[in-house]
């Protein structure tokens, strides 16, 4: 039976930022689609599975809906989206989140002495945003309404991990922007996102196992729900149509909504902190 709240997706939900964002748009009762290839424990280095993530996400007040996906195949996404109009009939939230991160894009070295597969995260991370997105796009064309929203971070405009990182993070950025200028008129909304440093299984691995390296991010890390949370804010701002396009900061789009983390904790914005802030795409159109 369709919902009749909120229909979302979130890709890459297993764990990390997907998990956190498809648990708080939960928290709002919404209909969220879990997608990701961990479906048992074991699946991948780092603990979570779709089924977790969606049980949490049923727990938290809304219906969580898991779907094995493998990003890289565009017929598995295909079906995915199938299902989703089979079920749900529309589609509001899309959230692209899946991201094929490779264990060793943290290690030393430059990026030629790291393996090759680190390049994954151009396929899955910027080409599956773009296929999760081309097949959205129709059902929130229909509806007059919705939003693409791209999980991105700092690393798209200073050297984050090396060039497929950077790669990953600026393609969505500007994905983002061009999407805005097609959808339109349509009313339907696409931006990009920069998280802060997150408290995820994988970053917490990191600072223990390097606290020299590390650790000087502990305090400042937002939790994964606080984007979701932050995201939900922006898909209820009656002028959201005036940010789509742009690439926002998640904490001061918390600022701007009231929107706090866990405990009350305000994230700082790394354009406070070191200076940073997310390139502006110029208004110039070609057709």
């Amino acid at each position: 039976m369709p919902s009749a709240e909120p229909v979302a997706l979130v890709t890459g939900a297993s764990r990390g930022a997907g998990r956190g964002i498809a648990i708080a748009l939960g928290r709002h009762g919404c209909t969220v689609y879990v997608t990701g290839r961990s479906e048992q424990a074991g699946d991948a280095s780092v603990p979570g599975t779709i089924h977790a993530t969606a049980q949490e996400v049923t727990a938290a007040g809304g219906k969580g809906v898991p779907v094995r996906v493998d990003h890289a195949d565009d017929a598995q996404v295909k079906t995915l989206f199938d299902q989703i109009r089979a079920e749900q009939g529309r589609l509001d939230i899309l959230v692209n989140n899946a991201c094929a991160i490779h264990d060793q894009l943290t290690a030393p070295g430059h990026f030629w002495q790291k393996p090759l597969a680190i390049g994954d995260m151009i396929d899955v991370g910027v080409r599956s945003g773009f296929v999760a997105s081309w097949h959205a796009a129709p059902m929130m064309v229909e509806k007059g309404r919705g939003l693409i929203v791209f999980t991105s971070a700092p690393g798209s405009a200073h050297y984050v991990f090396g060039p497929a990182y950077g790669a990953h993070k600026a393609g969505v950025d500007k994905m983002a922007a061009d999407m805005a200028v097609d959808l339109r008129e349509a009313n339907v909304a696409a931006l990009s996102i920069w998280m802060g440093s997150l408290a995820t299984e994988r970053l917490l691995a990191m600072i223990a196992a390097e606290p020299i390296k590390y650790g000087h991010l502990a305090d400042a890390l937002e939790t994964p729900e606080f984007t979701g949370q932050v995201i939900w804010a922006l898909f209820n701002d009656p002028d959201i149509m005036t940010l789509s396009g742009q690439t926002v900061i998640g904490a001061e789009m918390g600022r701007r909504y009231g929107v706090t983390d866990q405990g009350g904790k305000v994230p700082p914005s790394v354009r406070d902190t070191l200076g940073i802030a997310p390139r502006v795409s110029y208004p110039h159109v070609i057709r």
